[in-house]
């Protein structure tokens, strides 16, 4: 079941890493049934971190899964991982597993400091024809090739809800790393998201996938985040329940990509902002799902467009990047630097 990777970064690791990847099978040993440990993975809950990262209200509305049932789960993998403090020094170790996969442009990389982060979420937003799609695109390629740091590439999961997924752009992609196109779009996961709850439902299978196969997955794309959103809900009477739904599906990215180690990137629209005329802003647009995105997201670049094939991004947000701008173009093989 373990990849040799797993193995290898699990004895580098120290002691506390190992939780990552405990099989929520070995509640067992505490007295857990296997129809109820069933029942969890059902639910997407596929390791002891899994439980820790849910409320009690929301094991309990697993069907079949009592009161009773859920103190003794949540008991038993307590038992299991430790209360989950680490010295500073402890983390910055546990941090090394982090990575970074490549946009495809030396310039867009340096502003992320290397690339799109893991056990993170990166969010671009721009208008249309700033190239969000593209980046996604070129993200699926890149992080299929071996990278800097003992980066060894792996497989992504491109969920899609505005249907702007294009295989064939892949293959123009592969071309310019001179890979297998087969072998490229083979490992990319594809799905079409048809409403917000869809989407969050398809994150109970990504989940799924994740824990099956450990350490293959590097990259969870979803391209946009908020599209479903705009449509499902309309109107200033919804807005608290459409921030909640989108703050339960950010929460589950983020629990995603840290329980199982991989990079989240997520496009995002803009919207004008109607009061904003009446300020001084210079630009009057602004990214759409308000403050519930704005904290979600660990990293935040705003795009916006350049001359002819150039864009231009700017890292709007980040806990430890510095508001820098960086310029790349988009060409037929994907991102790259800017000719200029």
């Amino acid at each position: 079941m373990e990849t040799e990777d797993q193995v290898v970064e699990e004895e580098i690791a120290s002691d506390e890493e190992e939780s990552i990847f405990l099989d929520i099978d070995q509640l067992q040993n505490h007295g857990i049934n296997v129809a109820d440990i069933k029942k969890l993975k059902q639910a997407g809950i596929c390791t002891i971190k899994g439980v820790q990262m849910t409320t009690r209200k929301k094991l309990c509305t697993i069907k079949g899964i009592s009161e009773a049932k859920m103190e003794k789960i949540k008991e038993a993998s307590a038992k299991l991982v430790d209360p989950g403090f680490l010295t500073a020094l402890q983390y910055a170790d546990k941090r090394k597993q982090v990575f970074k996969v490549s946009t495809g442009s030396q310039e867009l990389d340096k502003l992320l400091g290397g690339g799109v982060e893991s056990m993170a979420i990166t969010e671009a937003f721009g208008e249309f024809r700033t190239g969000k799609t593209q980046i996604s695109h070129t993200l699926c390629v890149t992080s299929q090739l071996p990278g800097a740091n003992g980066y060894c590439g792996g497989k992504v999961v491109f969920i899609d809800t505005e249907n702007t997924f294009r295989p064939d752009r892949l293959r123009d992609i592969a071309d310019r790393f001179n890979l297998d196109q087969s072998a490229v779009l083979d490992n990319v996961l594809y799905a079409r998201a048809y409403t917000s709850e869809h989407q969050y439902e398809l994150l109970d299978f990504v989940a799924a996938k994740f824990y099956e196969e450990p350490g293959v997955f590097k990259l969870l794309i979803v391209d946009s985040i908020m599209a479903l959103f705009r449509v499902d809900f309309s109107g200033r009477g919804e807005l608290a329940d459409r921030q909640q739904k989108l703050a339960q599906l950010l929460s589950r990215l983020q629990k995603i990509a840290e329980e199982y180690n991989v990079a989240v990137f997520v496009t995002n629209q803009m919207t004008s902002d109607p009061g904003a005329g009446m300020s001084f802003q210079a630009d009057p647009k602004k990214p759409i799902g308000g403050h519930i995105l704005a904290h979600a997201s660990t990293v935040r670049i705003s795009l916006r467009k350049g001359r002819a094939e150039n864009r231009i991004a700017k890292i709007y947000d980040s806990p430890d990047l510095p508001e820098n701008e960086a310029t790349f173009a988009i060409s037929g093989g994907g991102i790259i630097d800017s000719k200029e």
